[in-house]
C-alpha cells in the first residue's frame, strides 16, 4: 500500500486546513516544494498536491508552487484542485503531472471525467469525498443527495487510475480513517482505492492494511506527517512488510 504526503497549497504556501475550512489554517511552509522534498527524502513515491484557492475559485491558482515541486522532486505527484477543463488536465500533465485529480466536476460532470480517461488513460483520479456516505461537494461546504459508491460505479470501465475517497468528517481531525464506508467502497468498484482523512497514527495504517486485498492502493495522510504524530518512513516500512 502507497503511504502518500499531502501538499497542501494556500497563497503560495504548504498548510492544512481543519474540516477543509479555509479559516481555519496553519501553516507548515512558506516553501512547499521544501516540504514535498523532505517527503520524498523520507521514502514517498507519490505526492500529493491540493491547490486549495484553486478548489475554492474553479481555476489553477497555485501553478508556480506546483511548477517548483515538479522541478525539484523526482517522485510522481498527483495535483488537484479546481480542475474544470481539458486543458487543465493537458496543462498539468503536460508539465509533468504524473495524475491529475478531478473533485466536484466528476458529480456535475461524468462525461466530462469519461472524456479526459479516454483521452488520458489511467492518469486521472477521481476525488469522492462523503459526509456519511452521501457525497460533499464545493470544497465540502455541501452535501449531495448522492451515495458515494452510486458515483464510484459510474466510473468503472472509463479507465480511471484510481479513487481518492475521504471522509470529512474526519479530515484534520485525526481520528481514524473510516475504515467501514472505505471498505464498502472498494468492494463496490473495481477501481482502486486510495483513502484519505483523519489518519492520526502508524495504528491507523495498520488498520488500513487489510483492505488492501479489497483493492485498497494507497493511503493520503497530512496533517499526521506535520504534526508528527505519524513517522513516513515508519509508515512506509509496514506497509512494505505487512
Amino acid at each position: 500500500m502507497l503511504i502518500i504526503p499531502a501538499v497542501d497549497i494556500k497563497q503560495g504556501r504548504c498548510v492544512r486546513l481543519l474540516q477543509g475550512r479555509m479559516d481555519a489554517e496553519t501553516c507548515f511552509s512558506d516553501e512547499p516544494w521544501q516540504m514535498a522534498l523532505k517527503w520524498e527524502n523520507q521514502g514517498a513515491e507519490l505526492i500529493h498536491l491540493v491547490d486549495l484557492d484553486g478548489a475554492v475559485e474553479k481555476k489553477v491558482k497555485n501553478l508556480d508552487a506546483i511548477k517548483k515541486i515538479i522541478t525539484e522532486v523526482k517522485a510522481p505527484v498527483q495535483v488537484g484542485g479546481g480542475i474544470r477543463s481539458a486543458e487543465t488536465v493537458e496543462m498539468y500533465l503536460d508539465l509533468g503531472v504524473s495524475r491529475v485529480i478531478i473533485g466536484s466536476e466528476a458529480l456535475y460532470n461524468p462525461e466530462f471525467v469519461r472524456d479526459v480517461c479516454k483521452k488520458f488513460p489511467g492518469r486521472i483520479v477521481v476525488a469522492i469525498d462523503a459526509r456519511d456516505g452521501l457525497v460533499a461537494v464545493e470544497g465540502w461546504t455541501e452535501t449531495s443527495e448522492t451515495k458515494a459508491v452510486d458515483l464510484a460505479k459510474k466510473f468503472e470501465q472509463t479507465g480511471v487510475a484510481a479513487i481518492n475517497f475521504t471522509d470529512i468528517s474526519r479530515d484534520g481531525m485525526q481520528t481514524g480513517p473510516n475504515i467501514i464506508e472505505t471498505e464498502k467502497l472498494a468492494e463496490a468498484v473495481n477501481i482502486p482505492v486510495v483513502a484519505s482523512g483523519g489518519v492520526s497514527s502508524i495504528k491507523d495504517i495498520e488498520n488500513l492494511l487489510p483492505l488492501e486485498k479489497k483493492g485498497v492502493t494507497g493511503v493520503i495522510t497530512g496533517k499526521a506527517l506535520y504534526e508528527k504524530a505519524l513517522d513516513l518512513k515508519e509508515a512506509i516500512k509496514i506497509s512494505k512488510h505487512h
